[in-house]
């Protein structure tokens, strides 16, 4: 007698099998531990694409009805937490149509006609990104604010600006904080642009060569908010370059957080003393009593490495994968959703950070007035006032810089007589220039430090990125 052959596990496809799949596969096979958070849009996208078909007569509308009964009824049990995901269903799509055949029947397998789980997880994932480009440009505005707010505070707040993280020239605390609002202001329009090029509909592509049924595609994508559908099938289920465009730019944006985050960190140290962090985003030492550890700014920093390294994986899937879809893709959803995890928490962080910081302005301007700051605007001064070409006076500055350094003086402790040593033609008016105060002033240049260039640029910028 001939063996009983085993019943296929997986009855959504399993039709064309006669044996369940090996424990093993079923573990690698299965991502609903991770894609049931593409729920919502799944659902969303088989009300439209059910509510098509019945348009269109493919479907008979008391099918269509039931069907749309029966995902809102899905729906509501999982956002109740009453819902029970099943790994032999391997992801979202299968969960919620198996779960939909029990609610409602054999008609729950008209669904299903038209489509493939490949352009339907391409159109779920593409729905989810846009829900997270706005997440995320609500949450980048939100730093943008509590940097704003700081730099309306201490626009003539004396520090030191810096390059090489050695003393350059003097600035406003402001000013600095506002070319981080420039950065993230960038970050947010690549969001955009990223949000509007995946804005296109693959749902209606089916499997990779479209459909010999009469949909509607361009109902389906007004349906979702898509601006059109895909123009190409196999593009439209084989394209993850959405996915990697959306973590470059998450990639960029938690770089720039993190370079914000390294100041923090340099700035609370006690041997700069310019700004303290509250109790709320500070941590202690377990056996050093006096530490006050700046630990959100240093995780906010570590996050581009999780980031960027979801981005280099997502790239090296895609490398030479060949048209059109292969279960490779599956790839694509871990790291999308652990950077966008990632990202929002470190930029509530920094929006809480910038929000709670407390500006040391004596010990900002005492650093300030460290290291030469103000010795361009005597070479400045040279050439302006005494008509010498710029690299003649770099050069004289440079000997007068040598001058205060061999008498360990600031350079605002020199006498004219001092001067004058090294170039005749310095006047007692090149004194006032070395005051930190009044090289601040100075700057009155289109993106420049002095205080009225910095208040008009937070007024600039409350327009272009609070409005």
């Amino acid at each position: 007698m001939a063996k009983a052959k085993n019943k296929p596990k997986n009855k959504l496809w399993g039709g064309r099998f006669d044996g369940a799949p090996n424990a093993l596969l079923e573990a690698i096979n299965a991502s609903i531990d991770f894609d049931k958070r593409l729920y919502a849009v799944d659902i969303a996208a088989s009300m439209a694409h059910v509510r098509m078909l019945a348009d269109q007569n493919i479907i008979s509308q008391a099918d269509a009805d039931a069907i749309s009964t029966g995902l809102t009824t899905i729906r509501q049990e999982i956002e109740d937490g009453k819902f029970i995901f099943k790994h032999e269903y391997e992801d979202i799509h299968l969960n919620i149509e198996a779960r939909l055949t029990e609610l409602i029947g054999e008609g729950a397998g008209r669904l299903h006609t038209a489509r493939s789980r490949n352009d339907q997880v391409a159109t779920d994932l593409r729905l989810w990104l846009r829900e997270a480009c706005d997440a995320i440009d609500a949450t980048i505005c939100d730093v943008q604010k509590a940097l704003i707010t700081q730099a309306e505070q201490h626009t003539e707040t004396l520090m030191p600006g810096m390059t090489h993280l050695q003393t350059a020239q003097p600035i406003s605390f402001g000013y600095h904080l506002l070319a981080y609002v420039e950065m993230l202001g960038r970050d947010r329009g690549r969001f955009a642009d990223c949000r509007t090029r995946l804005n296109e509909c693959p749902l209606g592509a089916a499997a990779l060569a479209g459909t010999a049924f009469p949909i509607d595609r361009k109902a389906t994508a007004k349906a979702l908010g898509f601006s059109h559908p895909m123009a190409h099938g196999m593009d439209a289920v084989a394209s993850r370059d959405f996915v990697v465009e959306y973590l470059a730019a998450a990639a960029m944006c938690a770089t720039h957080l993190s370079r914000l985050a390294e100041e923090i960190v340099v700035w609370a140290s006690h041997p700069f003393g310019f700004i303290t962090l509250s109790d709320g985003f500070s941590t202690g030492s377990s056996i050093m009593p006096q530490k006050r550890n700046p630990d959100a700014a240093e995780l906010v920093r570590a996050k581009p490495g999780r980031i960027i390294g979801a981005l280099v994986g997502m790239l090296t899937v895609l490398k030479g994968l060949p048209m059109a879809y292969s279960k490779d893709m599956q790839e694509d959803k871990e790291p999308v959703f652990a950077a966008t995890d990632q990202l929002l928490l470190g930029l509530m962080a920094m929006a809480g950070m910038m929000g709670d910081l407390i500006a040391n302005k004596e010990a900002m301007a005492a650093a300030a007035s460290h290291g030469y700051a103000t010795a361009t605007d005597l070479a400045d001064w040279l050439v302006r006032v005494e008509g010498v070409p710029f690299r003649e006076a770099h050069s004289i500055t440079g000997k007068v810089v040598a001058l205060a350094e061999g008498q360990n003086k600031a350079l605002t402790d020199l006498t004219i007589t001092e001067l004058q040593s090294v170039h005749a033609n310095f006047k007692a008016e090149a004194l006032a220039v070395l005051d930190p105060k009044k090289s601040l002033a100075a700057k009155t240049s289109l993106g420049g430090t002095a205080p009225k260039q910095v208040t008009a640029a937070i007024a600039h910028a409350k327009k272009r990125f609070l409005s």
